[in-house]
């Protein structure tokens, strides 16, 4: 569950770290004035985008058939066995 709530963190925090670069590699002073001025609506809704657009994805990407079972991946007469749905 830590994952998925870091992944979409950073998914929002994406478009802010962009615009920081930007900033740096434009040599541009990094004040807080700057980032007041600054696109951080835009940001904001970019980085809401983001994150629903990664949670449509993962609410419709299916990957197991109806009624699969999952078998995990094991060692099999010493051969690795990845983990399927049957």
């Amino acid at each position: 569950m830590l994952r998925v709530v870091l992944s979409h963190v950073l998914l929002f925090l994406l478009p802010f770290m962009g615009y920081a670069l930007w900033l740096w590699l434009q040599k541009k002073e990094q004040t807080s004035e700057e980032w007041r001025k600054g696109p951080l609506r835009w940001l904001a809704l970019a980085g809401i985008a983001l994150v629903l657009v990664s949670l449509g994805l993962f609410a419709s990407y299916r990957e197991a058939p109806d009624g699969a079972e999952y078998i995990p991946s094991h060692m099999e007469d010493g051969v690795f066995v990845p983990g399927r749905y049957q």
